[in-house]
């Protein structure tokens, strides 16, 4: 930390001497210096921000994709999935195989598909009907399933338990997908999953 902070004061007191150098040695006029003091000044910020940020730059190029698209940025066993516009997070998963999209919803306690999803996805193992729950949008019905696989990116859980609901709505990611991880949380725009 000593060494940071003395290597970052050393390179702004090297970037000051050099700017205040250039502009002893011009004669000129005012405005000339005032535009040279800017242009240098720029030149040393956008370094030192390079500087800064050294480490982040592998995730550059992927940060980008991600802000163009709306894709996951990987990092090992952990993804960083950006807020959409709609201020959710949503990822594309894949249950037995078949893309779905997910809401993550925290607030939800199970991962809920809907009927058509079900069907599409071959959620045969129908393990409980009927069931009444209480959700964020009033009490439905819903059916109790098992997929084979539920899987975000390389993040896959295997007889994993979800609802069907017995209306057409949005696909739920709930807390017992994100309980599974070792760690998620959100920091700024990103929802953090790390396995």
């Amino acid at each position: 930390m000593i060494n940071d902070l003395h290597l970052g004061s050393l390179y702004l007191l090297m970037a000051l001497m050099l700017v205040a150098g250039s502009l002893m040695s011009r004669r000129g006029r005012l405005g000339s210096a005032l535009t040279m003091t800017i242009a240098w000044l720029t030149i040393f910020a956008a370094g030192f921000i390079v500087f800064t940020f050294r480490d982040d730059l592998g995730y550059v190029g992927q940060r980008l994709r991600s802000e163009a698209t709306g894709a996951p940025v990987e990092a090992g066993r952990t993804i960083r999935v950006p807020m959409a516009i709609d201020g959710h997070f949503w990822v594309d998963a894949r249950v037995n195989g078949v893309p779905v999209k997910f809401l993550v919803d925290s607030g939800a306690t199970m991962t809920t598909v809907d009927v058509g999803t079900a069907s599409k996805t071959g959620l045969q193992r129908i393990l409980g009907r009927g069931q009444l729950v209480r959700t964020g949008n009033g009490v439905i019905q819903v059916a109790i399933a098992q997929a084979d696989t539920l899987s975000v990116n390389d993040l896959v859980r295997r007889d994993f338990r979800m609802f069907v609901a017995g209306n057409d709505d949005i696909n739920v990611l709930g807390m017992n997908w994100l309980s599974s991880l070792k760690r998620w949380s959100v920091e700024g725009r990103w929802l953090i999953l790390e396995a």
